[in-house]
């Protein structure tokens, strides 16, 4: 004879990839599954394989009630060993609603930047600017990220918050060749923009190597 009490299930579950229930319950964004998970002991703080957690979920997918449920039950802790802040899931989600609230809860807004300024999302790059983040945080600086994809406004931004216009890509090579240039010697708009804002063009005449033959490679693409 079967037995009519019911067993229940395991509230912290995990799939294989490490998901666990709620994790999946922060991505669908419904507050009332999120509550009922919650009342029946479902941890927050488990993170899945990737090392997000139920917060990242709800910030990257940009439900906000969701993220307003998960903040003050997430611990420091578990954000500090998953190595990544809310607001960067928020930031690359593009979501700005959900920015907002993470900056207003004191979430770090430095290397988040970087999300914002990949996606051209102006509002959002305004955000984290206003908000105290940092324009040289990443080895890619977001300047040479938003020259290169020509988000002139972006730029204008950057330039205003006092982003070094003359910032190149060491991860590359030991050279200082100006990559902000390099990125926009097509765009004449662009190019302007730069040089009016301090850019130093006696840069791409320089190089430890050979002085001669880096002269002629700057004049050659230039021009053509």
């Amino acid at each position: 004879m079967m037995s009519s009490t019911p067993t229940g299930g395991d509230v912290n579950a995990q799939a294989p990839n490490g998901d666990s229930v709620l994790y999946d319950a922060a991505g669908s964004g419904n507050p009332d599954c999120i509550e009922l998970l919650l009342q029946h002991g479902a941890n927050p703080n488990i993170a899945n394989l990737s090392l997000q957690l139920p917060i990242h979920c709800a910030a990257y997918k940009g439900h906000y009630l969701a993220l307003r449920m998960l903040i003050p039950i997430t611990t420091r802790r578990a954000l500090r060993l998953s190595g990544q802040s809310p607001i960067h899931a928020a930031a690359d989600g593009g979501h700005v609603r959900c920015m907002e609230l993470l900056v207003d809860k004191g979430f770090d807004v430095n290397t988040a930047l970087y999300f914002a300024v990949s996606n051209g999302d102006v509002t959002g790059t305004q955000l984290l600017l206003n908000a105290g983040a940092k324009t040289d945080m990443d080895p890619l600086q977001c300047l040479l990220v938003a020259v290169r994809a020509w988000w002139y406004k972006i730029v204008r931004i950057l330039l205003a918050s006092r982003a070094d216009v003359n910032c190149y890509f060491t991860e590359v090579n030991d050279t200082v060749f100006p990559t902000a240039l390099q990125y926009c010697l097509r765009d004449e708009m662009m190019m302007r923009l730069l040089l009016n804002n301090g850019y130093d063009a006696e840069k791409c005449f320089c190089c430890p190597h050979d002085s001669t033959w880096f002269f002629f490679l700057c004049v050659y693409s230039f021009n053509t």
